[in-house]
């Protein structure tokens, strides 16, 4: 039962004051509860149609071949995502505000107007499968489904102006929602379980499109945004300042992380083992086994503010970002339908990949810098492994985007003046690129992050009667920001100062 105590509400060791959450500073595993949310916010962009997409048409084509791909994947992203978690515990300011405070101002409007674009190339696959979904379940156009999304942004938003608690909840509820329905879809494909556990460790590519595909699988689990976002929503809690508050908020980001991603992670490995399993029957009609030879969302139903400190509005923003993605999706569908749509995902995916770098690398520089992190920065065999890991997907990403580009260039059927205009513009343009990379990878830090934490002496013996640490001094504040979004004319009644 909660007791409630003045402004807060206190069970155990956890209090909660009026929307924001107050860690206490005693040991318990029941402080968990209080962390648990943003992992699942995070994990959303592990379960998108660009990852729904590559995964229908890895199991379509390969069967269970590429799973060792989405295992391989899914453990990259669980240490880079709990980068993003600690730079924002251990510093209090999330992933943008770091960068704007480092870098110059030609290099953060640069930063600024390349994360706008990835929250824009988010938006795009979220909207066109919303769509798809309307289409298959009521058999509504797509262009009017891709209208109907843009009344997603209004609800989240009215949810969002309760505290992003309510949002967490929602959004992990949708994640088990999602997670039941593929397991059950599971249930009557009947993948063949050894051959799924050889997919699962026994890496193998074998055809001339499965490193393509490969590439695409492992390109699409690793985003920018969600860089930003979770290094943002630690956050919206209300933690000790002491070490050991920190070492335990971190511990328990990394526990909420490591389930949300790994039920992502049994969603992923679903969708491909049902598309492989009905797929490969032998009881396909012709029309299923034409959907499989060219599979994607829309055919699978037969299966069952940042760098510049830019102080707009939230929802003004929201309804910005989701305007500039249903422009061009709405174009798309309307020209194009369903199939030119489902392409739209795919280069929405590879704006994504080609971003990564750029929220990628000035994570692990900041994580890695003891000026910023102090004791908490990255140990040489941590910084190794995510540099190595940091550096593969890069690579990977690079060499998908210029081999296809080289393809575009040898088979697009453009005349020999204009493969060489494009040649040279494409090239060109990716020198600037590697340029770009280089400049964050070799620029040493030159900002330093004050602590957030202070002695365990410190602590001292400001408690109430229950026991329970609430003197504010003691304590990291959540972001008002973060915690609380409101819609026009709605103000807050939140005290989180």
């Amino acid at each position: 039962m909660w007791l409630l105590e003045g402004r807060f509400e206190v069970r155990g060791r956890i209090v909660r004051k009026l929307g924001c959450w107050v860690i206490g500073e005693r040991k318990s595993w029941k402080n968990l509860f209080a962390y648990i949310g943003p992992g699942f916010l995070v994990s959303i962009a592990y379960i998108d149609p660009g990852n729904f997409e590559t995964d229908l048409q890895s199991g379509a084509q390969y069967k269970y071949e590429l799973l060792w791909i989405i295992l391989v994947a899914s453990c990259a992203a669980l240490i880079i995502q709990s980068l993003a978690a600690k730079l924002g515990v251990v510093t209090g300011k999330h992933l943008a505000e770091h960068c704007r405070a480092e870098y110059p101002k030609v290099p953060n409007l640069i930063l600024w107007i390349l994360a706008e674009l990835a929250v824009v190339a988010c938006d795009i696959p979220e909207v066109i499968g919303t769509a798809f979904a309307l289409n298959m379940l009521f058999r509504i156009p797509v262009w009017c489904g891709v209208l109907i999304t843009g009344l997603s942004t209004l609800m989240l938003l009215l949810l969002q102006q309760y505290g992003v608690r309510k949002l967490e909840f929602l959004i992990a509820f949708l994640v088990f929602t999602m997670a039941s329905c593929f397991f059950v879809e599971l249930g009557y494909a009947k993948p063949n379980s050894s051959e799924v556990l050889k997919g699962l460790f026994v890496p193998q590519l074998k055809g001339n499109g499965a490193t393509g595909l490969a590439i695409s699988l492992l390109g699409a689990m690793v985003m920018p945004h969600n860089l930003f976002l979770h290094s943002a929503l630690v956050l919206s809690r209300k933690i000790p300042r002491s070490i050991h508050g920190i070492k335990e908020a971190y511990r328990f980001y990394t526990i909420e992380s490591a389930f949300a991603l790994s039920v992502a992670f049994l969603i992923n490995v679903s969708v491909i083992s049902v598309s492989g399993a009905v797929c490969s029957s032998d009881t396909l009609s012709a029309e299923d086994q034409r959907n499989c030879e060219d599979l994607d969302l829309n055919k699978a139903s037969f299966l069952l503010r940042g760098f510049l400190d830019l102080r707009i509005t939230p929802w003004i923003r929201n309804m910005l970002t989701r305007s500039l993605a249903i422009v061009p999706s709405l174009i798309v569908a309307l020209i194009g339908g369903s199939s030119a749509a489902g392409k739209l995902i795919i280069i929405a995916s590879m704006i994504l990949s080609f971003e990564l770098p750029f929220a990628l690398v000035p994570l692990l520089k900041f994580t890695s810098s003891k000026t910023k992190m102090g004791s908490y920065a990255n140990s040489i065999i941590i910084s190794s492994i995510t540099w190595i890991i940091s550096s593969s997907i890069v690579a990977i990403n690079s060499y998908y985007l210029v081999t296809g580009f080289i393809k575009l260039l040898l088979h697009g059927g453009l005349k020999t003046v204009s493969i060489v205009f494009a040649g040279m513009v494409g090239f060109s343009g990716m020198l600037v690129y590697a340029a770009a990379i280089l400049y964050l990878v070799v620029r040493k830090n030159s900002k330093s992050a004050q602590p957030l934490w202070v002695d365990e002496a410190e602590l001292g013996q400001n408690c109430n009667n229950s026991g329970i640490e609430i003197n504010n001094s003691m304590y990291a504040s959540p972001r008002e920001d973060i915690t609380s979004m409101q819609l026009p004319q709605t103000k807050s009644t939140l005290d989180i100062d």
